[in-house]
């Protein structure tokens, strides 16, 4: 039977000893096999490339050395470390993998799904790479005694103008705003073959993430102008698809290579457009607008050039699965 919930979507560690490989994970000090007795809680996680996931777990230059701005460059930093400490055993090794929360991710690139750990990123199945699920996932499986399941569904270089577009907007619907709904629909319609240890209580979707805007900035003819109306009608258009008219909802701030310095019109527009969103009168306290743009780093601090990607760094990832997990339990508060 379906159950709806009716509004949807760091201690020292400075002595750590971390291999310059990737260690295996171990067993995690967090409560795993965690079954609870209510419904599985469902969050949907949404966005083109940089919700795939493109933080850094671990990458070196041509001698060999570690990049700076990934996860094992913070781990040798004792002012960040700490940061990671859920992510690491005693002896410093990987033990970032959660039993009781899971993860279903489909892009362009395919699908995987299974229990919270690395893997989740751009490149499906390594563990070079992360996305917001990571610490996203940690801070909603803490939250709840029952079992978690993130949903998330992103593929690169998509526009919300055209490949997302919601029915609202009119025209042609968006085919990945319809394969959005249709992979949310076929996950929570077949459960038990996709992740075995369901206990078959039923499910809550509980919350949705969106983290996007690249496309659209690139299209300040169409995309741009058009983001705040489209926007909204997305919310309000997966709220009604998937039966959930209150449907907790963070907006990601649209981030790129700007940082808090950010110039350029069209990003401007962008990210007014997505406050403005927020702060719609029919959207209180159940739509938040969650700012990331301190959470972007340089490209001297980061393991590549790729401003479009944040640069690829590893604690810009973390702090942004934190700052929505955290935007997402305060909507969930109320």
């Amino acid at each position: 039977m379906k159950h709806f919930l009716l509004f949807v979507a760091f201690g020292s560690c400075t002595g750590l000893l971390v291999s310059p490989a990737l260690a295996e994970p171990g067993t995690s000090a967090f409560a795993r096999n965690k079954v609870g007795k209510g419904p599985l809680k469902v969050f949907l996680l949404a966005g083109q490339s940089n919700m795939q996931g493109q933080g850094s777990v671990t990458m070196k230059d041509e001698s060999g050395k570690e990049k700076p701005g990934t996860l094992i460059s913070m781990l040798k930093d004792p002012a960040k470390a700490p940061m990671l400490k859920n992510w690491v055993d005693k002896k410093g090794e990987w033990n970032e993998k959660r039993d009781d929360v899971w993860v279903w991710d489909v892009n362009e690139f395919g699908n995987r799904h299974g229990i919270l750990e690395f893997g989740y990123g751009w490149n499906l199945g390594s563990r070079e790479w992360f996305g917001p699920e990571m610490q996203f996932g940690h801070l909603m499986g803490d939250l709840y005694d029952d079992q978690v399941l993130i949903i998330k569904t992103a593929w690169g270089g998509r526009d919300l103008y055209k490949d997302f577009r919601p029915p609202s907007s009119g025209g042609t619907v968006g085919p990945f705003y319809t394969e959005m709904i249709g992979t949310v629909n076929k996950v929570l319609g077949n459960l038990k073959s996709q992740f075995p240890e369901y206990k078959g209580a039923g499910y809550e979707i509980v919350g949705f993430v969106w983290w996007h805007g690249w496309n659209d900035f690139c299209s300040p003819d169409k995309g741009t102008p058009e983001y705040e109306k489209n926007l909204t009608n997305l919310i309000n258009d997966v709220r009604k698809d998937l039966k959930s008219p209150k449907l907790p909802v963070v907006i990601g701030e649209f981030t790129g290579p700007w940082g808090a310095d950010c110039k350029e019109a069209a990003a401007v527009t962008i990210r007014k457009a997505q406050q403005a969103v927020a702060q719609k009168p029919e959207f209180s306290a159940t739509v938040k607008f969650c700012e990331t743009h301190d959470f972007v780093r340089t490209e001297k601090e980061s393991p590549t050039g790729e401003g479009y990607h944040e640069f690829k760094n590893a604690e810009t990832y973390f702090l942004l699965g934190d700052a929505f997990g955290k935007t997402m339990k305060s909507l969930l508060a109320k």
